[in-house]
């Protein structure tokens, strides 16, 4: 019945060609061996995990030893926007947060080869009255929006999907993160104006990293929750009590504690060096300012003292080889002036 439901699939992105089975392609032979090598089976339940800075698509699969295992890491060919969730349509970001993938978000008539629905907006973003539609993981590695595999990544990807629903399972996780969650680079983007909703998803992050088991999560106070004491919750209600896998949750909020204070610590370090920097080119460029008045007064003075010599030195050497009255250096008006011999008188003789 589950693999009629998916084959069955209709989305409103057609342009499938009319007898094309892109969708029920098997899986190939390598990817059965790797997965018969890590103890798990195309049957067995699945997770993927995206994370945009690193532009990485990873898929795990569930093990007979009741954990997950990474099967997969795939080189995203695109994806749109910015580091930050997807608020309003028509933004061109890509979303961010925990997302649930049921059959009928497959979409084997996609425009873009192969395609799954990432189900955004989920109950977190329509509590915020976040909007979008037909938010996708598919190929032909264009995006507007979503998140770009080229064909044959989308192929295996939607095979594993595909053949996880036909074992019977009912839905696969979709976690998206805007990078790996280490406190270097929730450092890095410690400015960011969406470091509260990196440090809430951060928890479900870290519940999988000390776990490698699947993440219940819910929606209570606005926020995700990875620890729900089961039945339905109010969105913008007060979070129940949280009772689920209690050892798991305080291994997380150890983690979260530790790494807060850690990155408190180090973001104080980081904002003093910060400070520190943005003093010492303040002082540089009042310096340099000064410097440059001092220069500017400095030629003024030279040009004007150099003007007043050079006025003093003209009027030194008119005085010295000038003649006439008055001192002006120029002869009188029709006067001849010469400095040659006059010549001796002539003398009668007798």
């Amino acid at each position: 019945m589950a693999l009629l439901v998916v084959v069955a699939l209709v989305s409103s992105c057609s342009g499938l060609i009319e007898g094309d089975m892109r969708h029920m392609v098997p899986l190939s032979d390598a990817a059965h061996s790797r997965l018969k090598a890590m103890g798990s089976s195309p049957a067995e339940a699945m997770i993927v995990r995206i994370f945009k800075e690193e532009s990485t698509l990873e898929v795990w699969k569930h093990t007979r030893d009741d954990d997950y295992e990474l099967f997969k890491s795939y080189d995203i060919c695109a994806w749109s926007g910015e580091l930050g969730p997807k608020i309003r349509e028509g933004d061109r970001q890509a979303p961010e947060g925990f997302y649930s993938i049921t059959p009928g978000l497959m979409n084997p008539r996609s425009n873009y080869y192969l395609a799954f629905n990432t189900g955004f907006p989920n109950k977190f973003d329509r509590v915020w009255g976040r909007t979008g539609a037909d938010l996708m993981v598919h190929g032909d590695c264009s995006s507007r929006g979503c998140y770009a595999m080229t064909d044959a990544q989308i192929a295996e990807i939607y095979a594993l999907g595909r053949e996880s629903f036909t074992g019977g399972q009912r839905k696969f996780e979709l976690q998206i993160f805007p990078f790996r969650m280490t406190n270097e680079n929730m450092l890095k983007h410690r400015k960011s104006e969406h470091i509260a909703f990196w440090r809430n998803i951060k928890e479900g992050y870290d519940a999988f990293e000390l776990s490698r088991k699947e993440v219940d999560w819910d929606v209570c106070e606005k926020r995700y929750t990875f620890f729900p004491a089961g039945g339905a919750t109010d969105a913008a209600g007060a979070c129940p009590a949280e009772t689920t896998r209690p050892d798991l949750m305080a291994m997380v909020a150890a983690k979260q504690a530790a790494d807060l204070s850690e990155f408190e610590t180090a973001s104080a370090e980081l904002d003093g060096k910060e400070a520190e920097k943005l003093k010492r080119e303040e002082e540089a460029r009042i310096a340099a300012a000064e410097s440059a008045k001092r220069s500017a007064e400095f030629n003024a003075a030279v040009t004007e003292t150099t003007g007043g010599i050079s006025e003093a030195v003209t009027g030194f050497f008119g005085n010295l080889f000038g003649a006439g009255s008055g001192g002006s250096g120029a002869p009188p008006s029709g006067e001849i002036v010469t400095n040659a011999p006059r010549p001796a008188p002539v003398l009668p003789r007798g």
